[in-house]
């Protein structure tokens, strides 16, 4: 498990190989990952944005931005947390992603940045 703290906003993330096929004659690797957003502050938080760089051994690095998490702008009170699962296809059987999340305080309406750790994902056979 790969974890972090921002700002009171602690982020957990578990990663999993799910297997490889075939898309426009290429295989390509199958990751999945599951993120906890846990509130240890004493503020209400929202997350409004998302922002990944994705590494792939093969490839050059991708960014993503976009709106909230899985089509969701999860409101976090303090001392709960919220899970969500997503995934990438990669070029590699080796690969990585980090990122931040664009939060919004409720108390005082700041946005501020929580930073998501970098995590890897290496299929079963790439691994020494």
């Amino acid at each position: 498990m790969f974890t972090q703290v921002t700002k009171g906003i602690k982020i957990s993330v578990r990663t999993s190989f799910e297997g490889t096929f075939f898309k426009n004659y290429k295989v390509h690797y199958a990751f999945g990952y599951t993120i906890t957003i846990e509130n240890l502050s004493k503020d209400t938080v929202q997350l409004t944005a998302r922002h990944w760089d994705v590494f792939d051994a093969l490839k050059d690095m991708e960014t993503i931005d976009g709106e909230g998490v899985i089509g969701r702008k999860p409101v976090i009170k303090p001392g709960k947390s919220h899970t969500y699962s997503s995934g990438c296809l990669l070029a590699s059987p080796v690969g990585a992603m980090r990122g931040h999340y664009r939060m919004v305080n409720f108390t005082n309406a700041e946005e501020f940045e929580v930073e998501i750790p970098t995590f890897k994902f290496a299929a079963p056979f790439a691994i020494n």
